[in-house]
C-alpha cells in the first residue's frame, strides 16, 4: 500500500478501555471521517457498568464507520446501543466475528431482558421497573449494518484513509486492525493472542507503526510455563477424588472450544477417566458450530476439529438445565459467563458452589468487580439475583489457559516491529498493569508511553 503523505488534522479518543480493562472504544477523528474502534460494553464495577447508560461524549450521528478487532462482549456490546442513539454507518469486521457477535449480541439483550424481567418480578431492584440497556430488537435493527472484509487486504474508508484486518491469535476472528491515514500507520492492537495455543496461530508480525494502541489486560505479569491440558487433568483428578463434581465458568467464545477440545484429549488418551461432560451454554454450542465453518481461521485439522464437541453433551434448553442441577452424579459442567457475571453457570453456582466436594475452576482474566474477581481473591459469599449464597466449594485458579499474550510476549512482539512507534497508547488494562507495563516499554524499546484516561484526546 502506497502512502501519500498529506498535512491534515487527525486525533484519537478513548471512549472507553481507558484506565480499565471494558468498553473498548478508541475515535479515530480525521478531517476525512470519523471511525470508532471496537463498540464494548463496561463490564464488573458498578461503577463502570453505569457508564453503558452514559451518553457518549461524541455525537453518534457523527460517526461514519466502526471497525471491530472481535466478537467479545467488551469490545461489540454496545453495538445495538449506539444504533439505538443514531449511528447510521457501516459495522465491518472479518467473517467468523461477524457470525460470532451476532450470536453474542442477542444472547446480551436475551440475559438484559430476563434479568430486568426477574428484578421487577423479584422485586430486588432499585429502578420502577427495571430496564435492559437495549432489547432483541435493537440487535435485530443493528445487524442490518454489519458488512465483513477479509483478513490482509486493504479497503478504501476515504481517499486518504484505509484499513485492514490481520490476525491477531486471540479467539475466533479476531484481527488487528492497521489504518493508513494520511501517510500514516495507527495499528489497534485489540486483544493479542498467545504465541503457543492449542486452536489459532500466533499473532501477525506487523512491520511498521507510527503509533500503536496497545492492550495492557497482563503488562505487569507473566503466564506460568506450564501446559493447560496438565492444569486441567490435576484439577479434574483431585475433584473425582473428592467424589465431587467441577464446575468451569467460561466465555462462549473460544475459551469454552478450548476447554473441550483439551477434555477430549485428555479422555482420548486415557489420562482421565469417562466422567460426564456438559457444555450448558447455548451460545457457546452456537460458536462451535461457527468453529467448525472457518477452518482458515484456526490450526486444526478436520479429524481434530471434531475433538471440540466430540463427548461432550450440549444443553440448550433450560429444562435440561435445571434437571442437571439435581443431578448428584460426579460430572464436568462448562458455562457462561467467564466471570460469572450472568448466565447459567449462576444457577450451578447456587446449587454446586455449597458443596465442599466440588471444584470452581476460574480461568482467565477476572474483571475487578465481577464475581470471578471475587472468588479468585478468596471471597466465599456471593450475591446472586438478589440474594447471598455461602461457596464452600474448591475454588481453583489457572492461568495457563489465558486467551490473552503475557508481558513478554507482547514486549517481543513489540520488538518486531522493524519502524518504532512515535508513540504507544496503553488501554485495556488495570492501573498496576498500565503502569508497570509502561515502564518496561519505556526502558526495552525506548518508545514514548502514554495512558490515556477516559475521554482523552490526543493529536497524531
Amino acid at each position: 500500500m502506497t502512502k501519500t503523505k498529506t498535512k491534515t488534522k487527525t486525533s484519537i479518543q478513548f471512549l472507553g478501555a481507558a484506565g480499565t480493562v471494558t468498553g473498548s472504544k478508541h475515535l479515530l477523528k480525521t478531517s476525512e471521517l470519523n471511525i470508532l474502534i471496537d463498540c464494548g460494553l463496561f463490564q464488573g464495577l458498578k461503577s463502570l457498568r453505569l457508564k453503558n447508560w452514559d451518553k457518549l461524549s461524541f455525537n453518534e450521528k457523527e460517526i461514519d464507520v466502526i471497525l471491530l478487532t472481535h466478537s467479545h462482549l467488551d469490545h461489540c456490546g454496545y453495538i445495538p446501543l449506539i444504533v439505538k442513539n443514531g449511528f447510521k454507518g457501516k459495522i465491518i469486521m472479518t467473517p467468523p466475528s461477524r457470525d460470532l457477535v451476532e450470536i453474542i449480541l442477542r444472547d446480551s439483550a436475551k440475559i438484559q431482558e430476563e434479568e430486568a424481567r426477574k428484578a421487577n418480578e423479584e422485586g430486588y431492584t432499585k429502578h420502577s421497573p427495571a430496564k435492559p440497556l437495549y432489547t432483541e430488537k435493537d440487535v435485530e435493527i443493528a445487524l442490518k449494518q454489519f458488512e465483513t472484509r477479509k483478513d490482509l487486504e486493504w479497503n478504501k474508508l476515504s481517499e486518504n484513509v484505509s484499513f485492514r484486518f490481520l490476525k491477531n491469535g486471540h479467539i475466533l476472528g479476531s484481527a488487528f486492525i492497521e489504518i493508513l491515514c494520511f501517510g500514516e500507520k495507527i495499528v489497534f492492537s485489540g486483544d493479542m493472542g498467545r504465541q503457543k495455543n492449542e486452536l489459532l496461530e500466533p499473532p501477525s508480525i506487523i512491520k511498521e507503526a507510527d503509533y500503536l494502541i496497545m492492550e495492557s489486560t497482563y503488562g505487569d505479569r507473566i503466564h506460568p510455563n506450564r501446559l493447560p491440558i496438565d492444569d486441567l487433568e490435576k484439577i479434574i483428578l483431585e475433584t473425582l477424588k473428592n467424589k465431587g463434581s467441577l464446575l468451569i465458568p467460561s466465555f462462549a467464545v473460544e475459551r469454552a472450544q478450548d476447554i473441550m477440545y483439551l477434555l477430549n484429549v485428555l479422555r482420548e488418551s486415557k489420562r482421565i477417566p469417562n466422567v460426564p461432560i456438559y457444555l450448558d451454554s447455548p451460545m457457546a454450542a452456537g460458536t462451535t458450530d461457527i468453529f467448525l465453518n472457518y477452518p482458515n481461521w484456526h490450526k486444526l485439522t478436520p479429524t481434530e476439529a471434531k475433538l471440540i464437541s466430540k463427548n461432550i453433551t450440549i444443553i440448550r434448553d433450560y429444562n435440561d438445565t435445571l434437571k442437571l442441577l439435581k443431578d448428584t452424579k460426579n460430572k464436568i459442567i462448562i458455562a457462561a459467563s467467564g466471570m460469572l457475571t450472568g448466565g447459567r453457570i449462576l444457577s450451578y453456582m447456587t446449587e454446586y458452589g455449597k458443596d465442599p466436594k466440588n471444584t470452581i475452576l476460574i480461568v482467565g482474566y477476572q474483571a475487578e468487580g465481577t464475581r470471578g474477581r471475587a472468588l479468585r481473591e478468596g471471597l466465599t459469599e456471593l450475591k446472586i439475583h438478589g440474594k447471598y449464597y455461602q461457596i464452600k466449594a474448591k475454588v481453583a485458579n489457572t492461568d495457563t489457559m489465558s486467551g490473552h499474550a503475557d508481558q513478554s510476549e507482547m514486549l517481543e512482539w513489540m520488538k518486531k516491529i522493524k519502524k518504532k512507534p512515535k508513540k504507544i497508547f496503553l488501554v485495556h488494562g488495570e492501573s498496576q498493569s498500565l503502569n508497570s507495563f509502561r515502564v518496561k516499554i519505556k526502558d526495552e524499546i525506548g518508545v514514548e508511553v502514554l495512558v490515556p484516561e477516559i475521554n482523552d484526546e490526543f493529536k497524531l
